[in-house]
């Protein structure tokens, strides 16, 4: 490589010693060699970009492949038929072992990939060729970096002819669907609390009856069954995160049951179809919520339960769940409230297991949706990290869907709001007898996933993964079953005092 120097670079050097020249000289060779490397590694530096990692998840909606990088990437896209394929280039990259590993991170169970082919086709472009299953809608789109992940070009592969999700519940349900109507329907039953272990340990540790049948009507209420009294609205929450960890903790609140219907009485309209819960585990893929200091994370023991729940409902002659996710995979707010409507769900249970910035926290919560601000500092906090969750799991905002279902999930009204209160009193109440309650009483904010207009929603933090005490049971099977039969006893005694509309038996 030449070197081109300007008039300046060496001064008129005839009147300085010899000596004082070759210094001078010397110095400059060293100076003009730097100068030639960072000639040649500037524009690399500049124009080249390292990967950090590549990340596939295949799942039932859609499959995503994410290449994240330490700067920007820039790729174009095409579909190609006979056979279906997508190739992608990628500019300003060249070839490198961890972009290699995207061949080996296929797997014969991914829905919409059947291998991926990774080469470089020009220089500084690297070029991977997706062999498609089927046809497929693509979504290309770029990720700043966020909560520990750098730049990421994300891929995602949704099916070109989706399964409708309300076609899919009631083709699943037909039969149960069909001996429920030929049975004439029931009314909701409420839960027997024969069958509930934990009351009738209560009852014989304060000395009563083991079951509540030999007692009089008025008798059956719990020792604690007093209302909470009406409270003064919030004043405006912070930005900042309460501190938690040495707040007193309130005692549960009791819900009064309804009065037992005598026998011969009329019973109330019957129920000519199958309840649908829809259950939503928290965060997936991408994200993975918060994590333990074990290492565990909330994605997956709220996956967990929520499986448990769905086996539960799917139990009762006349209910049935179904998943926004059953996988690990990352899905957007609002496609999990849309699944929800489109199957017409009567109630809307999303999971979670809760942080904080200190371990000490612990305790389990119910929230709902709120019109007018988060009930405390702590629910705005909370409901401010819960919606941060699109940004981390990667949704693509610009899209047109995502648009116009903000703005429809705007529309929340206060029917729904009620509902959904009375809905996690009894929720609240169950897991209350299972584990220590953060707060006594059901709390409020504007989280994104509970805006279905039409649906009861709440959100269960079901304990502190932050805690380790708290974590260490969240991984333990029998503490999920617990948790998981505590939130269909609630849901059970929800329906029983208020039985959703009546609508087409057929769905």
């Amino acid at each position: 490589m030449l070197i081109k120097h300007l008039p300046t670079d060496q001064p008129d050097d005839s009147h300085l010693p010899s000596q004082a020249r070759r210094q001078w000289l010397s110095r400059m060779a060293r100076a003009g060699a730097g100068t030639v490397i960072l000639s040649l590694a500037g524009p690399q530096i500049a124009f080249g970009a390292n990967i950090v990692a590549v990340r596939v998840w295949p799942a039932q909606d859609y499959t995503r492949v994410t290449i994240e990088s330490d700067t920007a990437l820039s790729a174009t896209h095409q579909l190609v038929v006979d056979p279906d394929r997508l190739v992608v280039d990628i500019d300003g990259l060249d070839l490198d072992p961890t972009l290699r590993e995207l061949v080996a991170k296929i797997t014969p169970n991914d829905p919409y990939i059947r291998q991926v082919r990774v080469g470089q086709n020009r220089p500084r472009v690297v070029r991977l060729v997706f062999d498609l299953k089927e046809s497929v809608n693509p979504q290309v789109f770029t990720l700043l970096p966020i909560a520990g992940y750098r730049n990421r070009l994300v891929f995602d592969l949704y099916p070109a002819n989706p399964l409708d999700p309300l076609m899919q519940l009631v083709r699943a349900t037909e039969d149960k669907q069909q001996r429920f109507i030929a049975s004439g329907g029931a009314p909701m039953p409420a839960p027997a609390e024969d069958d509930d272990p934990i009351a009738a340990l209560a009852r014989r540790s304060a000395g009563g009856p083991a079951s509540p049948s030999t007692r009089p009507a008025e008798d059956r209420r719990p020792a604690l069954a007093n209302r909470a009294p009406s409270r003064k609205p919030a004043p405006p929450a912070a930005d900042n995160p309460p501190a938690l960890a040495n707040a007193p903790m309130s005692p549960p609140l009791a819900i009064e049951p309804e009065p037992p219907v005598p026998r011969g009485a009329a019973a109330g309209p019957r129920m000519r179809r199958l309840l649908t819960v829809a259950i939503d585990p928290g965060h997936g893929g991408e994200d993975p919520g918060a994590t333990g200091s074990a290492g565990t994370h909330e994605k997956d023991v709220v996956l967990s339960v929520a499986r448990l729940l769905r086996a539960k409902i799917d139990a009762q002659p006349n209910m049935r769940a179904m998943m926004t996710r059953d996988a690990d995979y990352f899905v957007p707010l609002n496609v999990r409230v849309q699944k929800a409507r489109r199957v017409q769900a009567d109630l809307f249970v999303s999971i979670h297991a809760d942080a904080f910035l200190s371990p000490e926290a612990k305790g389990a919560s119910v929230f709902a949706l709120s019109e007018r601000g988060a009930s405390s500092a702590q629910a705005k906090w909370l409901a401010n990290k819960e919606n941060a969750a699109d940004m981390i799991g990667g949704a693509n905002l610009g899209s047109k869907d995502a648009q116009v279902t903000r703005v429809l999930l705007d529309l929340s009204t206060t029917a729904q709001i009620s509902d959904s209160m009375k809905v996690g009193r009894s929720v609240l109440e169950q897991i209350g007898g299972i584990n220590r309650l953060h707060k006594g009483q059901v709390e409020q904010a504007g989280f994104a996933v509970l805006k279905a207009p039409d649906i009861p929603s709440i959100l269960i933090e079901t304990a502190f993964i932050s805690n380790p005490e708290e974590e260490s049971k969240l991984t333990d099977s029998a503490y999920q079953n617990q948790l998981a039969e505590a939130i269909l006893r609630g849901i059970r005694a929800y329906f029983a005092k208020n039985p959703p509309l009546s609508r087409n038996p057929g769905v």
